[in-house]
Formats: C-alpha cells, structure tokens, sequence
C-alpha cells in the first residue's frame, strides 16, 4: 500500500488496482490504519457519494524511502530487476547519505558519525 503512494496520491479504485488480489474491506481497513498512524492522508474529492484522495504524509513518505531501500537490497539479493533505474541512460539508482544543511553528498565511514 505504501509503495502504491509513493509515486503520488490516488483514489479508491487506483490503489484496488495497482495491488492485486486485495480485497474491498481490507484495503479500506488498511487505508484507515495507515492514515491513524499518519503514514497518509485523505481528502474528500467527492461529496455524494464520499470519494477519498490518499496521498502519502512527510512521515510516510520519509518511510517509503526506508522501504524503497529495503526492497533495491532484496532484488539486488534475489537477481531481480533493480527497483529504480533513471530513466535518462537506464543505470541502477543508488541511495547515499546526503547532508542537508552542507547540500553535499556523504560519502564513506570517515564522513558518517553513527548515534
């Protein structure tokens, strides 16, 4: 569900698609417990009857790299296809520390302080 959002809100029907085989009343149990977690949000896009627009929270989204990175080391393991690739020359992304306040890329142990 999560990796569903990630590339961006989408409605009801969106997310029964792009996940296969779930069923009505699981899905709708799954939204409402990521959105009590505050992984998502929902927005009424519909009055009559209530259609919802979910999209991923600053939370979820901060989550979904943790599982984007999860699911690139699993393919690498499993000899599948990379997870993402750019879509400019078709190259395996990688993901690195980056400093925000410094706006550089992190690179080695020497640079990395572990709390």
């Amino acid at each position: 569900m999560v990796g569903a959002l990630l590339g961006g809100e989408a409605t009801f029907g969106e997310l029964r698609e792009s996940v296969s085989g779930i069923a009505s009343n699981i899905l709708t149990a799954r939204l409402r417990a990521l959105q009590q977690q505050g992984l998502i949000s929902a927005e009424p896009y519909e009055h009559r009857p209530v259609r919802m627009r979910y999209a991923m929270t600053e939370t979820g989204r901060a989550l979904g790299a943790a599982i984007l990175a999860l699911a690139a080391w699993g393919a690498e393991r499993e000899g599948l296809r990379p997870v993402h690739v750019h879509e400019l020359c078709g190259s395996r992304t990688e993901l690195r520390p980056y400093c925000p306040t410094c706006a550089e890329m992190v690179g080695g142990d020497d640079d990395l302080i572990w709390c």
